[in-house]
């Protein structure tokens, strides 16, 4: 008989490692391939940056809490935030979908005006795509394309030891915010007479519904201050899971403090209230699509009063690990339990 390996034995990024080992790029075009945020292709003067998510009805998103103008907008943001952690600026995208015959016209005309709302924000063209029937649910594939600098060009692999660890905006939120819908989810399934009790959680909600890519910083303030990070990523997984990827991309590791991680008062206090510690929300909670990067310690100063910028680490000798020094003073090894993408059916 045959041996079955459960795909959970490998998780997302195993899996895609598995699945992709032996592949030979065979143009000088494929700049970089598969291992990092988006590929980049090179032809000429600017290099080519694409990336695609695909967004599933029951993994990704519930409708019942979901609004479909909400959906399209943050389908797209999720795509431009993989080409904004290249340090490169999106240009177009492609929207696929597959669709039960329960969506109507009316709801795709929903569904396409956030994703017309969030091509005007971020100056990007609709250029292409696809429809199809599906048996159950909707399916969401986008495809995002930019264009950067070859020496701005930021990936996973350039971190170096004594580098600097910075994060952008504040953490937790998204995580939280799925907390308070899912809650008021069971509540209505139990008493649909119910009225949903978000109270004044107008922004943790947001950061989980219509959250926003970080163009300000790539389109900004790095350039700005010329600053060019030595490796970035997007915050997607879990801060946690997202340094083991520049870690072992980079082959280093990593202190990382905890008192350096951004986390709004809002979002601490609502953590409390779930019972949940507020920076394993940060690290763990993921999709807050803010930017996890690395300096050279030369530029310190180019962010030290930069806005929305958080100094909350560095990176140390692959031979001391991936370790998460608390307020506290104990430092103890880093766990990465990011997001799960494969569940069980």
């Amino acid at each position: 008989m045959s041996k079955r390996t459960d795909v959970n034995e490998l998780g997302e990024f195993g899996l895609i490692e598995h699945l992709t080992q032996g592949i030979e790029l065979k143009h000088n075009s494929s700049y970089k391939g598969i291992g990092d945020d988006a590929a980049v292709l090179d032809y000429g003067d600017k290099l080519m940056v694409v990336s695609t998510d695909i967004l599933v009805e029951g993994i990704h998103f519930d409708l019942m809490y979901s609004p479909l103008k909400h959906l399209g907008y943050k389908s797209v943001v999720v795509n431009v935030s993989d080409i904004y952690s290249m340090n490169a600026i999106p240009k177009q995208i492609t929207v696929s979908l597959a669709f039960s015959n329960r969506f109507s016209v009316e709801a795709l005309d929903e569904f396409y005006e956030g994703v017309k709302a969030a091509c005007k924000f971020y100056n990007v063209d609709l250029v292409g795509g696809d429809t199809t029937s599906s048996r159950k649910g909707l399916f969401i594939s986008v495809t995002a394309i930019g264009e950067g600098e070859k020496e701005k060009l930021a990936y996973r692999n350039g971190a170096k030891e004594g580098d600097i660890l910075c994060v952008t905006g504040d953490l937790g939120g998204a995580y939280l915010g799925l907390q308070i819908l899912e809650r008021e989810k069971q509540i209505y399934l139990s008493n649909p007479g119910v009225q949903p009790d978000l109270g004044k959680n107008d922004y943790i909600i947001g950061r989980q519904l219509k959250p926003e890519a970080r163009r300000d910083m790539i389109e900004e303030f790095f350039p700005d201050a010329k600053l060019v990070p030595t490796s970035m990523i997007d915050i997607s997984d879990g801060l946690a899971s997202e340094l083991f990827h520049i870690c072992k991309a980079s082959d280093v590791g990593a202190i990382l403090n905890e008192g350096g991680v951004p986390i709004r008062p809002d979002v601490e206090e609502q953590a409390i209230n779930f019972k949940l510690d507020p920076i394993t929300c940060a690290l763990s909670g993921g999709e807050d699509y803010e930017l996890l990067f690395t300096i050279s310690p030369d530029d310190l100063e180019k962010v030290r009063y930069m806005p929305d910028i958080y100094i909350c680490g560095e990176i140390v000798n692959k031979k001391e690990g991936i370790k998460l020094h608390t307020k506290g003073g104990n430092i103890h090894p880093l766990k990465a339990q990011g997001w799960v993408h494969f569940g069980n059916e």
